[in-house]
């Protein structure tokens, strides 16, 4: 039977689940992430649910429903949300599940400990267990407590967590103020804070007793904190530990201060001596050929994700933002390579991966499955949420389409395989008060976001003359190989409608850009579907 066919996001258009962590555990592969709401607000509103897939067919994912909710631990009633968590079997067999809870946009994160529930399956029902505690049973809060990861590490069990911030690498750390900014966020005192011989900052790793909860060995920095002058000093650590082996060496996954990209270490040991290897994926697909950031062919923002090997391939998960906003992000996956050396080579962000290879150039797609969507100068959205107008993955219920998309828009889908040349169509409309997509909601805008003055570029394209039309090309600065006129003239154009272009696709394997031009910097439109037809 042939299989279905998978796309980035992978799974369903409605489910919002960032920072996967993916484990296989049996003949399926489980993504364990935090969850996020369609529109939300803030990070991780809702309930842990966990997708799973054979690992013999990854285009066939299943809810498998929520796994633990928030109001199961008793900090629930301080701290709503439960954020990035991470699963592994212990030596008894049972699947424990580490996590930390936190407040609107984080608040709070950094001053809690880390809370564990068990469950006799891997996406079962889990119960709370406790939290990560000491030997005499206090709790464990060296360093900062937030988004653990742990491994199972041949019986021994070694659990990783931590956040950076880069103010005690300032010359006037203690006369600035910032040893104050890091009392309020970390919720400790002055002495404390002081009390670190590296500092209370950094990727932290300790190993567990075999009940889960217990302290082992005491944790300590696995990375040094003071980058200035190291390998690390361009991607130092912010947050979103994961560790995994490949053969004899450790590969330490992370989320970069640069906020947009994984980065990875190895190492021949679990807690020490690692070097930095690379990126290997961004979600703006920034450094991907020497891209600088200020190109980005997305909005960019927070990524948090890791490595699997499934069925003798490995892959990365990460995620990609929606909605204008840090708060909807949705889980997204590329085949990476591994190579002889031990390297791996930064991955182009795709529509297909991990179809294993072109999604088919004959059928019905949605249209926010593109994976690169740019006005040609987009925002950074660390812990933000935006009411400025770009181009952008959004819904109405649930019609999910992209709006906003205005002159000079790029919108860009890799990669279809066209066996014959192809008819190409797209489900459109002109955007109006009446149809845009208003967030109600609160807008927050964190000092590390970035949303870029003004409309300097014309991003793409020049403005039409005539009618707006979308440009068709095959590489972003190819040339016009075909065009799809809008004509606000024709039937009901602010209602949906299927638009053919004038020329076909010619065969072979292809990306697809649209280039939207339009006469005015207020006419704009928003996108559906893309329709792939052979032609006869």
């Amino acid at each position: 039977m042939k299989k279905r066919q998978v796309y980035n996001p992978f799974l369903p258009l409605h489910e919002y689940i960032p920072d996967g962590e993916p484990h296989v555990f049996g003949d399926r592969v489980y993504l364990f992430g935090s969850h996020d709401r369609e529109g939300g607000y803030t990070f991780c509103m809702d309930d842990y649910t966990v997708y799973s897939a054979p690992v013999t067919d990854l285009s066939d994912w299943r809810c498998e429903g929520v796994i633990y909710r928030a109001d199961q631990d008793p900090m629930y009633e301080t701290y709503k949300y439960m954020y990035a968590p991470d699963v592994v079997r212990g030596n008894d067999g049972r699947y424990y599940l580490y996590y930390c809870m936190a407040g609107d946009y984080g608040i709070g994160g950094y001053r809690n400990p880390i809370s564990v529930a068990v469950c006799d399956t891997p996406a079962g029902k889990y119960e709370y267990l406790g939290h990560v505690r000491n030997k005499d049973g206090s709790l464990m809060m060296r360093y900062v407590c937030f988004d653990p990861a742990v491994m199972n590490d041949n019986g021994v069990i070694r659990l990783y967590y931590g956040t950076q911030y880069g103010f005690e690498e300032q010359d006037d750390f203690l006369t600035s103020g910032n040893v104050e900014v890091e009392m309020d966020m970390f919720g400790r005192t002055r002495e404390e804070i002081l009390s670190y011989p590296d500092s209370i900052n950094g990727p932290i790793g300790l190993t567990l007793e075999d009940d889960m909860l217990t302290v082992k060995d005491e944790p300590h920095h696995i990375i040094p904190y003071r980058v200035k002058g190291t390998d690390f000093e361009e991607h130092p650590f912010f947050e979103g530990s994961s560790m995994r082996k490949v053969g004899d060496k450790y590969y330490f996954i992370y989320s970069s201060w640069q906020n947009h990209e994984l980065c990875y270490a190895t190492s021949d040991y679990p807690d020490k001596d690692f070097k930095f290897g690379g990126t290997i994926v961004s979600n703006g697909d920034v450094g991907y050929n020497g891209r600088a950031h200020g190109d980005s062919l997305n909005m960019t923002g927070t990524t948090h994700g890791s490595i699997v090997e499934i069925n003798g391939e490995w892959y990365i998960f990460y995620h990609r933002l929606t909605h204008k906003s840090d708060y909807s992000r949705q889980a997204c996956a590329e085949k990476i390579e591994i190579l002889p050396d031990g390297s791996i080579p930064q991955v182009t962000i795709t529509s297909c991966g991990l179809n294993g290879g072109p999604l088919s150039g004959e059928g019905v797609y949605p249209a926010v499955i593109a994976c690169n969507i740019t006005n040609g100068h987009m925002p950074h959205g660390c812990n933000c949420i935006y009411d400025a107008h770009f181009p952008n993955v959004t819904n109405s219920g649930d019609d999910r389409f992209i709006g906003e998309i205005e002159n000079g828009t790029l919108i860009g889908y890799k990669y279809f395989d066209f066996a014959s040349e192809t008819a190409l169509a797209v489900t459109a409309r002109f955007e109006t008060e009446e149809n845009i997509v208003s967030y109600e909601g609160p807008i927050r805008v964190d000092e590390r976001g970035t949303l870029p003055p003004g409309r300097n570029s014309t991003g793409y394209g020049e403005q039409s003359e005539g009618a707006p039309y979308l440009e068709v090309r095959l590489e972003t600065d190819g040339d016009e190989i075909a065009r799809i006129t809008l004509d606000k003239s024709a039937g009901k154009p602010f209602t949906w409608q299927m638009l053919k272009a004038d020329k076909p696709i010619p065969a072979g394997t292809h990306a697809i850009y649209l280039i939207y031009h339009s006469s005015a910097a207020s006419e704009k439109i928003q996108l559906r579907e893309l329709v792939l037809l052979p032609e006869a």
